[in-house]
């Protein structure tokens, strides 16, 4: 397989060597960077439509397959779990072996698990074979931006991940409108048959013009107990998001797996100073612009993230859209992002990353001040100016957060870097999930018996309550079968008016974490390793 070595010099910055002689070097479209671009572009893009397309599919498969809620649930946890627990093990696997082999091999079990997906006949195989789509897609994402490092120099390495950027919020965002596309109008199999034309287009890509980069100084053994700690800790950190909501925040078994995922880090970083070759050399958070980068990412996660959970219920649920009419409202969100990402791009090789970094945080937390102020009967012109605004201020920040975090890495951790920049977006994601989850459900949990009361509506006891409460953090009414007109419409109108109330707190909360973040944004500046992956070949 043809190689590349890359000349690093770690963490100081120094100019990088020169490829030793006899080296191949790229020629024609093999190793070409924006064909290598295009390469890793379609092979993400089949991982982040994966991560929304399978909500609107789920409760087809629910019916079709005869499987409980918590079945159906599994299926975006089982994925969830996978991906988050083994981005960072699946980084330094693509260190060691290759961006180029971890990559296809990543499209080509990610392409297989979906196909089996949807030959599956039993909630149990769908589950399965989501668990290995979440362990292919950590070997993938991670090794497409430590291809992009090593191809692209320093100079034309933002607009490179901007075009990534682009392409990841397009298909998280377009991901609910083809699926209600193509389970309205074909079955739910479908959206899992989907990966496999684009996953056999990514590999034959791939195999044609990828070209294996590694550093002089990539690592040649494996930390195999620093991965258990790791996984370990990273597991029960995200078990406990995860199930936070069921339990409750207070619950001893939320906070035990919270309690046994901070020893299980502790006894990782005690380990990471012992071991010769670490899985992630702590000298690494020795950057103040990567911690930034870092903890950035996992601020913009839970605002986005955690802020557009309840929006997809506001529409859907309170305004009574379909998913594709859904789909298509979020659109401007989309729309920012797709024109912001590459202008963000050039604008951080312009001026560096904290200007636009720190605006784009303030854009964000403008549109969910905006999102807060959301009314029952809010137009679509309204929405669309908070949405639009909310993806103008993403762009910069998945943008340069990226470059931040994998551009302050030496080049022979490229690939932990990359997966360090994926594990705390899906973090932030859960987080902010969790996080303003509970702020909504303590909301209306406060705010419903006496706006219940205050409408005339006959009393609940507290078993009927608590179901009132579980419906009204989704944005249902809880209406019975048979009950009266005039009652189903004030019953509507307290459920409707109180689940408005819990998600303008939520808003201001994900307000408050973004403007936190301009604060992070500030500490931030341009990668001091990027030149170490300019690669040799045609710009």
């Amino acid at each position: 397989m043809t190689s590349q070595t890359i000349g690093t010099t770690g963490s100081g910055g120094q100019a990088p060597q020169a490829p030793s002689e006899g080296t191949p070097r790229s020629s024609g479209l093999r190793g070409h960077p924006w064909f290598t671009l295009i390469t890793v572009a379609v092979g993400v893009m089949m991982v982040a439509l994966d991560g929304t397309i399978v909500a609107i599919a789920n409760p087809a498969i629910q019916k079709d397959l005869k499987a409980s809620f918590a079945d159906v649930q599994w299926i975006t946890n089982g994925y969830f779990l996978a991906l988050a627990v083994s981005l960072i093990t699946a980084g330094k696997l693509g260190d060691r072996f290759g961006h180029r082999q971890t990559f296809l091999i990543g499209v080509t079990g990610f392409a297989a698990a979906s196909g089996a997906i949807g030959l599956s006949n039993s909630i149990a195989a769908v589950v399965t074979f989501r668990v290995f789509q979440g362990l292919f897609g950590a070997l993938l994402m991670p090794a497409a931006l430590g291809l992009l490092r090593a191809t692209f120099p320093a100079e034309k390495l933002n607009m490179a991940i901007g075009i990534w950027g682009m392409v990841i919020g397009a298909s998280t965002a377009g991901g609910p409108i083809l699926g209600g596309v193509l389970v309205e109008h074909v079955n739910w199999q479908s959206v899992f048959f989907i990966n496999v034309p684009v996953g056999a287009i990514a590999l034959v890509l791939g195999l044609l013009i990828l070209l294996d980069h590694r550093a002089e100084n990539a690592p040649r053994s494996f930390d195999l107990l620093g991965i258990a700690l790791l996984s370990a800790a990273m597991f029960c950190l995200v078990w406990a998001l995860i199930k936070a909501p069921s339990w409750g925040w207070g619950d001893g078994r939320t906070w035990t797996f919270i309690a046994a995922s901070v020893l299980g880090f502790a006894l990782f970083s005690f380990w990471e100073t012992k071991v010769k070759e670490p899985l992630i050399p702590l000298g690494l958070f020795r950057s103040i612009p990567l911690s930034a980068g870092v903890v950035l990412m996992v601020l913009m996660a839970i605002a986005f993230m955690g802020g557009l959970f309840f929006v997809t219920f506001y529409l859907q649920n309170v305004h009574g859209m379909s998913p594709i009419d859904a789909g298509l409202h979020l659109l401007p969100l989309t729309g920012m992002m797709i024109v912001g990402s590459p202008l963000a791009g050039f604008a951080i090789t312009k001026l560096g990353p904290r200007v636009p970094l720190a605006g784009g945080m303030i854009a964000t937390a403008v549109a969910m001040y905006g999102m807060s102020t959301l009314e029952v009967d809010t137009g679509s012109g309204v929405m669309s100016i908070w949405f639009g605004l909310l993806g103008l201020g993403l762009a910069p920040v998945m943008v340069g957060a990226t470059e931040v975090i994998v551009g302050n890495a030496p080049m022979e951790l490229s690939g932990v870097a990359g997966g360090l920049q994926q594990a705390a977006m899906q973090i932030g994601g859960s987080l902010g999930t969790a996080v303003l989850g509970a702020v909504m459900a303590s909301k209306v949990d406060n705010d419903l018996a006496a706006n219940w009361k205050g409408a005339g509506l006959p009393p609940l006891t507290p078993v009927q309550l608590h179901q009132a409460s579980e419906a009204v953090q989704v944005g249902v009414a809880p209406v019975a079968k048979g009950t009266p007109a005039p009652i189903v419409a004030k019953i509507t109108d307290v459920a409707h008016d109180t689940f408005i109330s819990g998600m303008s707190l939520a808003s201001l909360v994900a307000c408050g974490v973004a403007a936190v973040a301009v604060l992070v944004a500030l500490l931030t500046k341009r990668g001091e390793n990027a030149e170490a992956g300019a690669g040799v070949g045609h710009i």
